[in-house]
């Protein structure tokens, strides 16, 4: 394998170390400070400059990813925190709001609360993200040619007459890389039909996001979701300084899949305009079980931050999908598996080739999401 520029065996490596932690590796740890006490961490390095945190106790989500000392994630101003601190209640789901390269949300509702309902309601998001992750599994070791490293756990949203779902979830990576994956199989344990809702919260931040910053995506139609978005539609993909007052604004994308069934999204800043200095990030998920995409876009002090959100639902809620008819259901015992990858975007060559990519889809910039709304029911419903 090709390893600091040059080409190994696996011999040659494993006589070059006494341990491959030395090389790449995961390790087990427990945070310990403030109200992320007693979360439990596992830290991945990679050997290439990639490292990432999982938070098995906070739906295996990623907290925090790092290349080469530079941030691709946007942290909220509650840090880790450990899931006994949840409220459940209305939009409290924020004091507990890490941001981080992936939040889950969902099960039960993603969006605004769903307030009276069955059970005590539905909080903003869902509580899967704040769900701790049993029968965790890690592995590291040769398999081949190839050094691997994978962390798999499973998370359960069930009640008493009610769902019963679970969602395995493996997160890998492997010697040298850099990108790595979330492989989930959500799966109804239950004897009656349930449905879900399921949404990634991917959030990039600086230095990736920054002034004249840009979103590369196939979009075949944005729409706003308000007025806010609305007014603003031409820069949907255009990334401002922080400003004071800024006005969160949503944007829905109809996205185009490549010949594999995959959907590339990038932010990258404005360093690829001069000789090599850019950084960005770029997403890529599996379009035929995440149908549908929401842009969150905050510019705001300590609040700055773009969303990339690949999502089986809206974000109005679970009423809101409901009257649609765009809830989507799981029948006993049966599974859902969904794909994401997640990397960086470090050379020109690199920034150049999702450019090319995103490049061959035309973009509809509509006035209104309620123009949009229909045409996505209708495919999905197809």
């Amino acid at each position: 394998m090709k390893l600091y520029g040059k080409d190994y065996t696996v011999k040659q490596l494993r006589k070059r170390v006494g341990n491959m932690d030395q090389l790449a590796a995961v390790r087990m740890v427990q945070l310990d400070e403030g109200n992320e006490r007693p979360t439990r961490a596992a830290l991945f390095h990679t050997g290439s400059g990639l490292e990432f945190t999982v938070l098995p106790d906070r739906c295996m989500d990623i907290s925090a990813a790092r290349f080469n000392g530079k941030s691709m994630n946007w942290r909220a101003t509650p840090g880790d925190v450990a899931p006994q601190y949840y409220e459940a209640a209305g939009v409290r789901w924020l004091r507990s709001y890490f941001g981080g390269m992936v939040t889950t949300c969902g099960l039960g509702n993603v969006g605004g609360p769903r307030e009276g309902s069955e059970f005590h309601g539905q909080g903003l998001h869902g509580r899967i993200s704040n769900t701790p992750a049993r029968n965790l599994q890690l592995v590291q070791e040769w398999q081949e040619n190839q050094y691997v490293m994978h962390l798999s756990g499973t998370m359960r949203e069930a009640v008493l007459f009610g769902e019963n779902l679970s969602l395995k979830r493996t997160i890998s990576t492997g010697l040298g890389a850099r990108s790595f994956h979330i492989h989930d199989v959500l799966t109804n344990e239950g004897f009656k039909t349930s449905e879900y809702m399921l949404l990634y919260h991917c959030n990039v931040g600086f230095p990736a996001v920054d002034e004249h910053s840009e979103i590369l995506t196939p979009s075949r139609c944005v729409a706003p979701r308000d007025v806010d978005a609305r007014d603003a539609k031409e820069q949907w993909n255009r990334m401002d300084a922080p400003t004071h007052g800024y006005a969160e604004k949503v944007y829905f994308h109809d996205m185009v899949a490549d010949e594999d069934g995959m959907v590339t999204v990038a932010i990258l800043n404005d360093g690829f305009q001069s000789e090599d200095d850019g950084f960005g990030v770029y997403i890529k998920y599996r379009k035929e079980t995440l149908p549908r995409f929401t842009q969150w876009k905050m510019m705001g002090e300590q609040d700055y931050v773009v969303g990339l959100e690949p999502c089986t639902c809206g974000v109005g809620g679970r009423d809101v999908d409901a009257a649609l008819g765009l809830l989507h259901t799981l029948a006993p015992d049966e599974s859902k598996t969904f794909e994401l990858e997640f990397g960086v975007v470090a050379t020109q060559e690199e920034a150049e080739a999702i450019r090319r990519k995103c490049g061959q889809v035309a973009t509809e910039i509509v006035d209104d999401y309620r123009e949009f709304t229909p045409r996505v029911a209708e495919s999905e419903t197809d």
